[in-house]
């Protein structure tokens, strides 16, 4: 039994030293800078709700406005958020949205409502630490009602 202890108290040393070890493999949390002529903003019409519920649950990995919480300077947890975010920007970018031409931006609208109304977005990971993130049945509405009014104001241009 006093070997199993001993194995175990160095058990616990080496992941404690490996975690230490680990916190000096940083990724680049960035911000790249946000040209206010091209966010969604400047192209679309956003109302005061649809952007409350943008801003609470969508911007912090869809922007170039991360918002970095503490826990994005621990590792292992800061390589999945800064893996998360640049993925969530890759796909859509709220603060590049002008350097997209119609179709995509109408497609972008469409995939908006499409991830929402599946529960896709905003990630199950995100939402249980940020619990205002999540959407309920109204936010839904309201973000897809607007998408397809969007939509429909592009078509018309």
């Amino acid at each position: 039994m006093k070997k199993f202890f001993k194995l175990l108290k160095w058990l616990a040393i080496a992941i404690v030293c490996l975690f230490l070890g680990l916190q000096f493999v940083r990724p680049a949390r960035t911000n790249p800078s946000v040209d206010p002529s091209q966010t969604i903003q400047a192209h679309v019409q956003v109302p005061a709700k649809v952007a409350a519920i943008v801003d609470r649950s969508c911007q912090d990995c869809h922007s170039n406005a991360t918002r970095w919480p503490w826990y994005s300077n621990v590792a292992p947890f800061s390589w999945l958020l800064v893996d998360h975010v640049n993925e969530g920007r890759q796909h859509l970018n709220l603060s590049e949205w002008g350097r997209l031409d119609t179709r995509r931006k109408s497609k972008k609208l469409e995939e908006i409502c499409d991830e929402v109304k599946d529960g896709a977005m905003p990630i199950d990971s995100y939402t249980w630490i940020h619990r205002s993130a999540k959407l309920s049945a109204e936010d839904v509405k309201t973000l897809c009602d607007w998408a397809s009014a969007e939509q429909v104001r592009m078509s018309q241009r």
